[in-house]
């Protein structure tokens, strides 16, 4: 059985994941498709990746992640007051999710943590920033990539020369 190994592995996990020392699950994808990537592309969250390293098809493990190998510590400078005028408009909730533009005009999402009629308290912060993280896995895949696969980054590879049908 192909082990899973830092580069060039195609690993399909179910998982289930929580807050360390909290039982409230924060995301899971059991009982529907199974996550699938390549290792060594950043596909998902370092510290995951990381555990899975050397896991086999049909293995289950807990991993722990901490916050810094997850979505990072929690940034208080990423919290910013911005003028109520910029949300007309929109009826506002704390703890609402919206999405703004960074200096490259990629879409990022923002926290509403607060406001009042003159102002609004926005958190750049991904929501799980500064939480340590625990991943209930089961390994539904473990295999080398293929080379098309490598080139693409993509599992099953992609219409790399137009001959495939894929309308590219």
């Amino acid at each position: 059985m192909d082990k899973i190994k830092e580069k060039n592995s195609v690993v399909g996990i179910t998982y289930t994941v929580t807050e360390d020392g909290k039982n409230e699950v924060i995301d899971s994808n059991v009982g529907s498709t199974p996550l699938e990537f390549i290792t060594g592309q950043n596909y998902i969250i370092p510290g995951l990746e990381k555990g899975l390293v050397g896991l086999s098809k049909g293995d289950h493990k807990q991993i722990k992640v901490p916050a810094a190998e997850a979505y990072g510590e929690y940034n208080p400078e990423a919290v910013e007051v911005v003028p109520r005028e910029q949300f007309e408009g929109i009826d506002l909730q704390k703890g609402m999710m919206l999405y703004g533009q960074d200096a490259n005009g990629n879409s990022i999402p923002v926290i509403v943590k607060d406001f009042d009629d003159e102002k609004v308290i926005i958190d750049f912060n991904h929501p799980l920033a500064g939480k340590d993280l625990v991943f209930d896995v089961t390994v539904t895949e473990s295999r080398d990539a293929t080379e098309e696969e490598i080139a693409t980054g993509q599992v099953g590879g992609a219409c790399l020369d137009g001959s495939c049908g894929c309308g590219h």
